[in-house]
């Protein structure tokens, strides 16, 4: 049975070769014809069809006084803007210059970071109003609030260096605290109130008793800004917009 199938599809193959072909045009068997003049007796109107070139087109002719040119049939096109006009004199009017891009200014690339939330929108509010949007950007940076497991104060430096000694002999690692918690030690910071609790328990497991979880730093939104193409008079312009935005937050090179 698969031979026959085969059989049949060989020579099935065979006819349509030979019909494609023209071979069977003597028994009435043969494609249409692609070729002259069959395609010819395809056209549609081919004497509305004209060339022209640029030598031998038409000029246009001219009108005689009292009567009006024939105008050419042509698609209608939108009347072009017209042009401002000129004040007396000629002279072109001048485009407005901004003061942050007068001419001859040197500029360069400024930035201002660690801007605080509560300075921010008033900041934001006087750009929008008074400098070009591609002149600036303020972007945000979220800090997550920070915990420590933290010894102190400590009265004197005496009883501070006494706490140390007691923290190798239980080989407890420490740091110092820091800031508003000096003088005392940290026996770690971490990123939320639980995980400093825990290392709390740890601790108290080696011997420590005096230690306690206090909040380092609460969550945050910082803020910077950045002038990407600063001139002097533009540099000013926005310090004086953002007055306490910019105390200890001097703009630097970017």
């Amino acid at each position: 049975m698969l031979r026959i199938a085969f059989l049949l599809l060989v020579l099935a193959n065979a006819g349509y070769y030979l019909w494609n072909h023209g071979q069977l045009q003597a028994l009435g068997l043969a494609p249409p014809s692609q070729t002259e003049p069959e395609r010819l007796g395809q056209q549609v109107r081919p004497e509305a069809l004209s060339l022209l070139s640029v030598d031998n087109a038409p000029a246009p002719s001219s009108s005689t006084p009292g009567t009006a040119p024939a105008s050419p049939a042509a698609p209608a096109t939108p009347a072009a803007p017209a042009a401002p006009a000129a004040p007396a004199g000629g002279e072109e009017p001048a485009a407005p210059a901004r003061p942050e891009k007068a001419a001859g200014q040197p500029t360069s690339c400024l930035v201002a970071t660690g801007i605080e939330d509560r300075h921010a929108e008033a900041l934001r509010r006087g750009l929008i109003a008074q400098v070009a949007s591609d002149q600036w950007d303020l972007s945000s940076t979220h800090q997550p609030g920070r915990w420590m497991v933290y010894m102190g104060k400590f009265p004197d430096a005496e009883f501070l260096e006494r706490k140390r000694a007691e923290l190798r002999a239980r080989k407890i690692d420490f740091d110092r605290a820091g800031g508003a918690l000096e003088p005392g030690l940290s026996l770690g910071r971490f990123s939320s109130e639980e995980a400093a609790t825990r290392e709390l328990t740890n601790v108290a497991r080696q011997g420590v008793r005096t230690a306690r979880v206090v909040q380092e730093r609460p969550d945050i939104t910082l803020y910077t800004l950045r002038l990407p193409q600063a001139t002097p008079a533009l540099r000013s312009q926005v310090e004086s917009m953002g007055g306490k935005a910019f105390e200890g937050k001097p703009f630097r090179p970017c």
